[in-house]
């Protein structure tokens, strides 16, 4: 079975919580919470079977999601 799409939630220049796609340019969508982000991308990544990484306010990994079914 292949694995799906990884996805980090980090804090970005503005300020605001985004949901990126790991190669991706751009965010899929930006949150004012890390916890509203966090809903997103467990929504997004197990439509998917995909991961979730979660980055603290610094940038360094907090938590690493894989959601295994």
């Amino acid at each position: 079975m292949a694995v799906g799409q990884k996805y980090h939630i980090s804090l970005n220049d503005d300020g605001k919580w985004q949901v990126k796609g790991e190669k991706a340019e751009k965010a899929l969508k930006l949150f004012a919470t890390q916890k509203e982000a966090i809903a997103y991308a467990k929504t997004v990544a197990g439509n998917q079977e995909g991961n979730i990484v979660i980055h603290k306010t610094d940038g360094k990994i907090r938590k690493q999601d894989y959601n295994k079914k």
